[in-house]
């Protein structure tokens, strides 16, 4: 293949360009906002789990704590009832018997159902302190997070803003450049890492870091300077300027 000089010397300019490219969106990738959003979302998964959960037991607890204080009711009402009865004196004796032994077992049984109140109520009063608590840490890291969201998304518009300036700089650039030439570059850029083009800077070759042999040097220094020449190491296009020492 032949291409002239200037077309292959720019190349180099495309190479570079590229290079930015690949520097840019690795950049992107590597913000270190990722790695924050992504603990602080796993730590906000984790709170709200816990929230979920605490609140279910608040609310558990409330509806016990709702059916003790009303079999508590029920069995003060039962046992005013009995009172009146046996106040009214309107029974036999055998039954103002058995009310003064209900009563005495109504007022064990309220005193056990309020004891059960009160223990609910505790549990529900712990659990409403650990809803409180965890509202407030998921509230603290929710705002970690948005602002390491906002940090990342701001970087990653600077990012982008670059990023697209970068490509046409590189359209405008590689549009100059003969197509069959850059079409044989792309190709190698991809095969290569993401670079097609290197400058043969005195025998080294800057694409593989690897110095060419005095006979494919002389070669190289032989060839006609529109000869399209490639690295025997990498197979990359060896671009020829002041600096090749030839």
């Amino acid at each position: 293949m032949n291409a002239a000089p200037a077309d292959q010397i720019r190349l180099l300019d495309v190479q570079a360009l590229d290079i930015r490219l690949q520097q840019l969106a690795h950049k992107r990738k590597s913000l270190p906002e990722h790695a924050e959003i992504e603990s602080l979302t796993k730590d906000l998964t984790q709170l709200r789990d816990l929230l979920v959960a605490a609140q279910t037991e608040e609310s558990d607890c409330g509806r016990e704590q709702t059916k003790s204080e009303q079999d508590v009711d029920q069995v003060r009402q039962r046992a005013v009832r009995d009172q009146q009865r046996l106040d009214s004196g309107a029974a036999s004796p055998r039954d103002l018997e058995n009310l003064q032994r209900e009563l005495v077992s109504l007022a064990k049984r309220q005193g056990d159902l309020e004891e059960i109140v009160l223990e609910v109520m505790e549990r529900r009063e712990s659990a409403q302190e650990r809803v409180s608590e965890l509202t407030e840490r998921v509230s603290a890291v929710q705002g970690k997070t948005d602002d390491a969201t906002a940090r990342r998304d701001a970087a990653q518009g600077e990012l982008d803003a670059e990023a697209a300036s970068v490509t046409k700089e590189r359209e405008l650039i590689a549009g100059s450049v003969p197509a069959d030439l850059l079409k044989l570059y792309d190709r190698l850029r991809e095969k290569q890492g993401g670079v097609g083009a290197a400058r043969l800077n005195q025998r080294r070759c800057e694409g593989c870091r690897m110095e060419l042999d005095i006979t494919e040097f002389n070669e190289i220094r032989a060839a006609a300077p529109d000869t399209v020449v490639r690295c025997e190491n990498c197979s990359r296009i060896l671009v020829r300027t002041s600096e090749s020492g030839l």
